[in-house]
């Protein structure tokens, strides 16, 4: 059974000035990722898939699984508000060779347990016995929080793994404790506490800042993995800074679109309603960026 491992950025999707998606721009980016880093996690919230319509995600994914040439895994976040185009992009998804589908809990109502258990079995069934599906566990974006009881009923019904993005080290722990096992992953959502989640035996983890900057997200991980902690822990503190510097721009994304064309990597938008940042904000971005010594 596919589980994650390793440094998987859930992978920004390049817009067009006029907010088209810019499959050239995804072709890059991917280009430029996929020799470092173990896999990528697209479509959720960095990838804007709630802001694509379902024909456009359903390109985004072939496009990116086209260019990843099978290097790397391709993992797709499918969910929407409603069961029956969830399972659509799934199937789809496993189709165009997905290893793996996840999406974050239906939103915008307050589901019950019952609810949400038959979304997820919907999923499960559109994505084939081949292709694991991952809850992706974000109460600030699907509107409430799942509990513990809730994930355990899932894994009963065939969910394999979870994408926790909870920012709770706590229940994180308890994800290890009480649901990790061959048949059921376990994997960070956050760059932002990685040596905690390696200590406690998580093995993949899913970094924003590693769409610009996916060395140190590398070295970070090595360290974890190989037991080096306080290199780890010093590395921990250098990534966690760094994300200070994207609350300079109005969101995480928005300043991952500038810190990707600081890099030179790929100049591309975020799409409306998102406003791209300032010049303003990119160079207050691209100098505390330099004085960190992570760009020239």
């Amino acid at each position: 059974m596919f589980q994650m491992r390793g440094v998987i950025p859930p992978m920004l999707t390049p817009f067009q000035e006029n907010g088209e998606v810019d499959y050239e721009g995804i072709k890059a980016l991917v280009g430029f990722l996929r020799d470092r880093v173990d896999g990528l996690f697209i479509t959720g919230s960095y990838g804007g898939g709630v802001l694509m319509t379902p024909d456009e995600r359903m390109l985004v994914t072939e496009t990116v699984i086209k260019a990843a040439g099978g290097k790397i895994p391709v993992i797709v976040q499918t969910g929407t508000a409603d069961s029956r185009s969830t399972a659509k992009l799934t199937a789809h998804a496993a189709a165009a060779g997905a290893a793996a589908v996840s999406a974050v809990g239906p939103y915008y109502y307050k589901h019950n347990e019952d609810e949400i258990c038959a979304f997820y079995s919907s999923m499960v069934k559109a994505a084939g016995e081949e292709t694991p599906v991952y809850v992706y566990n974000n109460p600030g974006f699907q509107g409430y929080p799942m509990e513990l009881k809730t994930i355990k009923k899932l894994k009963d019904t065939g969910v394999r793994g979870i994408k926790d993005a909870t920012f709770d080290i706590m229940l994180h722990a308890n994800y290890m404790r009480l649901l990790k096992d061959d048949n059921f992953d376990v994997v960070l959502g956050t760059e932002a506490m990685w040596l905690s989640a390696c200590v406690l035996g998580c093995r993949a983890f899913i970094p924003g800042i590693a769409n610009a900057f996916p060395e140190i997200c590398r070295k970070m991980y090595n360290e974890g993995i190989e037991g080096r902690y306080e290199d780890c822990r010093n590395t921990q503190f250098e990534v966690n800074e760094m994300r200070d510097i994207m609350y300079l721009a109005r969101s995480t994304q928005l300043a991952i679109y500038a810190m990707l064309e600081i890099r030179g990597i790929v100049k591309c938008s975020p799409r409306g309603p998102f406003i791209p940042a300032t010049e303003g904000e990119k160079n207050a971005i691209r100098e505390r960026l330099k004085a960190l010594g992570v760009t020239g």
